[in-house]
């Protein structure tokens, strides 16, 4: 049993002076309006001779050659820093800054794919933009890695003798966005106004793992939360934005106060989101998405609009209502306890394409190629033949590849733990982790040290669909096991 030191930063990533690309969506939307900031916030941990530094960015993804140079430049300022120790996700929201994105090395190029194949056509600008006051490519990721490096080296340096407190919440966030019908297929963002809709595909989470910091005499200093969902109800708008996580942390700094630090994790939701599909709500203004799309919606007395500022604001009520409940139920204070964190790499099998597939996806292409000519290719077609060129373009991949590489963090503080992946992970995954750790609470961050795509259960892979495309990610139901048996084998070797 060690003292336990903790270590905050918290760092603007909002471009000063610079217009950015937002990323997450099939077509192009450029903003330097800020809806709210958006930031890396850094949490060191050093106790009992080991170490770990939480980065939680405000981005879409965090791919690992990200991981990789932030690292990189921070061990050239500081040799002596832990790098090993440090892990870097994202919240997954669409509506924040893009960059030159090295990709972790499995899908190849889908955009490569379609060019090859369709070399006459024509994309579609929703946005015609040019100027010298855009961050983009490599001047945008070298912008990130510096702030992010700043975040993890502020952390460690912050650090000082300090208590912690657990809680749990209860919210709902996130809910299935997958929809089943009853010829076997699902569909993301399905309509369930039909008569052959049978079911959402999952369940949801709504339980908020939480962790509370404070000074050795009881004062607050920061909150973790660990939410089922991604930061994804303004993932269509085209400005800046942190979304419900962003105005989650203005509503604990309105209450606790302005240096209260916050650190937002998102556990495993691929197929969540903070929309209920079932009591559908039209969004307060349109936006350019076809699967969005509902023919004479009826009025439903719910929500209002999760895509829009109303959602996030009450989400980030609920969560902060939750949050302020279980910060009053504190009791027990640790200043004194253990930590084992363990970096590891784990192999896991690539999704393959088979051959069935492969050729359905190439007729696909090419007879939308002989349709299109030299026509234009609008964002929704777009969407429709990216999914094609996923699946060409890993049936080539998996000719010389069979297995992912993925960076994992399995982390014990006290009776807690923590553990990491790269994937947009579905949620029954987490359930099984969660259910069988015998840690007394576990916290799960998924889109961690990687950025690998979604992860489906086998019931999606057969529903199908976006998100459970094989070439919606790099790792299939068979690796999701693994991932499962693996994690809980190093959670429990801990305890």
């Amino acid at each position: 049993m060690s003292k336990i030191k903790f270590g905050w930063s918290e760092v603007s990533i909002v471009p000063e002076g610079k217009k950015v690309s937002l990323v997450g969506q099939f077509y192009e939307r450029i903003s330097d309006v800020v809806e709210t900031p958006i930031t890396v916030t850094a949490w060191a941990i050093d106790c009992d001779g080991n170490a770990a530094i939480f980065c939680g960015c405000d981005l879409v993804s965090t791919p690992c050659t990200l991981l990789w140079d932030v690292r990189k430049y921070i061990l050239e300022k500081d040799p002596a820093f832990p790098a090993d120790k440090l892990m870097v996700s994202a919240i997954h929201t669409h509506t924040s800054m893009g960059y030159a994105n090295r990709s972790d090395g499995v899908d190849g190029s889908t955009l490569s794919v379609l060019t090859e194949m369709m070399p006459n056509a024509r994309y579609e600008k929703l946005v015609s933009y040019q100027g010298e006051d855009l961050l983009e490519g490599e001047e945008a990721r070298s912008f990130l890695i510096e702030r992010i490096a700043k975040a993890a080296m502020e952390a460690w340096a912050n650090r000082a003798e300090g208590l912690y407190a657990t809680g749990f919440g209860r919210a709902v966030v996130g809910m299935c966005r997958r929809v089943c019908y009853d010829d076997g297929s699902a569909k993301m963002w399905g309509d369930v106004d039909s008569a052959n809709f049978t079911e959402l595909e999952a369940g949801n989470d709504s339980g908020v793992e939480l962790l509370f910091t404070y000074t050795p005499d009881k004062k607050l200093t920061g909150v973790v939360a660990n939410v089922a969902c991604p930061a994804q109800v303004l993932e269509h708008r085209s400005f800046i934005s942190s979304d419900y996580m962003g105005k989650l942390k203005r509503n604990l700094r309105e209450k606790y106060g302005k240096d209260i630090q916050f650190l937002g994790l998102v556990s495993p939701a691929g197929d969540q989101c903070p929309r209920d599909l079932v009591r559908w709500v039209e969004p307060e203004s349109p936006i350019d998405d076809p699967n969005i799309e509902r023919i004479n919606p009826k009025y439903r007395r719910q929500d209002p609009s999760m895509f829009d500022v109303s959602g996030c604001e009450r989400i980030a009520r609920r969560l902060a209502t939750e949050i302020e409940y279980a910060l009053a139920d504190v009791t027990e204070y640790v200043g004194e306890t253990t930590l084992q964190h363990k970096n590891m790499i784990v192999d896991l099998p690539l999704r393959r394409v088979t051959p069935a597939e492969y050729a359905t996806a190439k007729k696909a292409i090419e007879d939308f190629a002989k349709e299109v000519g030299e026509g234009t290719i609008n964002f929704a077609d777009n969407a429709r033949m990216h999914v094609h060129a996923g699946t060409i373009a890993r049936f080539e991949v998996q000719k010389t590849k069979e297995i992912v590489p993925i960076e994992m963090h399995v982390l014990r503080l006290g009776d807690i733990a923590f553990a990491t992946n790269p994937f947009e992970l579905f949620l029954n995954y987490g359930n099984q982790i969660r259910a069988r750790s015998k840690a007394a609470q576990t916290f799960l961050v998924q889109l961690s040290c990687g950025a690998q795509g979604y992860l489906p259960t086998k019931k999606a892979e057969e529903g199908s669909h976006y998100s459970a495309y094989v070439s919606s990610g790099s790792v299939g139901h068979v690796g999701g096991e693994q991932l499962v048996r693996k994690t809980l084998s190093e959670i429990n070797e801990m305890f």
